[in-house]
């Protein structure tokens, strides 16, 4: 009679043995599954992103670090790095050979990279007017002064009539009926250094078009508006390198030491937007008569770069998140939109507004300057 097989007991051992030995096995081969999949993520990050590095100015890098601005790019397949830069950096002394886009801050800086790179084309998805921060009561002294102006919904900053008041060395204290600010020391606009930073080549362009009459274009211009401009910023002493120094200083130290900033809108814009209390009550917004843009240029640089200049001109969420940091965008609803919710007063549509001087001609200028410190 047959033996079966499942009642002998050194069998049933033996396929015990083999059963657990198979869920083991399976185990671990589970785990490793799991182990290159968790690997292959990279830990936050879906699997299958294509990353592509870009060289961008610093006032965007809060906007590329936000996560919801990360999320969409991975919607789209692509994980974006950037490291930050000034834009005459980006344009005079970055090596590009490593990333895929450059995103300086102005449209001078991205003309030279585009002339240099032979790239086909550049994408300008937002933008920032130039201004001047200050507060009521500085307002009020500038009004009666006749650098301040009201405009439609919003206050002008008369460049030319400050212009006159600087070229004659004015002090705050000089000015007529003057209790409220009378501070020994001149009436000028707080800058950033102009050997380092955008917003200083910005201020540049706006007043040497001013005291030139129309964008500087000759180097017979640069000679005459030179002498005039050059005290706007040696007259001032110290100056910090980036835009956010002489911003935070005018959040905290107030009045007392920074009584006309020079800034970008969306820095203050973004201010109101994050709610943090930091934009009081006092705080005002003058527009310079003529103001320039600061026209955030995207260049390619690689296929992936393009790719990275169209989403951000094109892809709606893109555009309605670069808003709440303040930036005007390509579909003007999506800031419009922003500042309505916030109730800000600011000028939908700004007229006045003049180019900068073409890249080489702003450069010779901020190096005449910039021997001069």
């Amino acid at each position: 009679m047959t033996k079966d097989l499942f009642s002998d007991k050194r069998f049933q051992q033996r396929w015990t043995v083999k059963r657990t030995l198979g869920i083991g096995l399976a185990v671990v081969l589970l785990a490793g599954v799991v182990i290159a999949i968790v690997l292959g993520q990279g830990g936050d990050e879906p699997a299958g992103l294509r990353t592509v590095r870009g060289v961008i100015g610093s006032e965007k890098l809060a906007f590329f670090a936000d996560q919801r601005v990360k999320d969409v790019f991975a919607k789209h397949g692509l994980k974006v790095e950037v490291d930050p830069a000034g834009s005459r950096q980006i344009a005079t002394a970055t090596d590009l050979n490593s990333y895929d886009f450059a995103f300086p801050s102005s449209a001078p800086a991205a003309e030279k990279i585009q002339r240099d790179r032979k790239a086909a084309r550049t994408y300008a998805p937002f933008s920032s007017p130039m201004v001047v921060a200050t507060f009521d009561p500085i307002v009020d002294l500038l009004t009666k002064a006749g650098v301040v102006r009201s405009g439609p919904g919003y206050q002008t900053f008369d460049v030319q009539a400050y212009l006159d008041l600087a070229a004659k060395g004015t002090r705050w204290d000089q000015l007529p009926g003057n209790t409220a600010y009378p501070a020994r020391k001149n009436l000028l606009v707080t800058t950033t250094d102009p050997r380092d930073s955008n917003s200083a080549a910005m201020y540049l362009a706006i007043t040497s078009f001013v005291a030139n009459g129309g964008v500087v274009s000759s180097q017979e211009a640069e000679a005459k508006v030179l002498p005039g401009v050059s005290k706007l910023f040696l007259d001032q002493g110290y100056t910090q390198s980036s835009s956010e120094g002489p911003f935070e200083d005018y959040l905290s130290a107030g009045m007392g030491k920074t009584p006309l900033v020079l800034a970008y809108e969306a820095q203050f814009v973004d201010r109101v937007v994050r709610g943090d209390s930091t934009i009081r009550p006092d705080m005002k917004l003058l527009y310079p008569a003529p103001t320039v843009l600061s026209k955030h240029t995207l260049v390619p640089l690689r296929e992936a770069g393009d790719r990275v200049g169209q989403l951000l001109s094109g892809d709606a969420e893109l555009g309605r998140l670069a808003a709440t940091f303040g930036f005007r965008t390509a579909d003007p609803r999506h800031f419009n939109d922003v500042v309505k919710e916030k109730n800000l007063t600011v000028p939908q549509t700004i007229v006045d507004v003049v180019e900068p001087p073409a890249h080489e001609t702003l450069e010779r200028m901020l190096e005449a300057i910039a021997k001069q410190y």
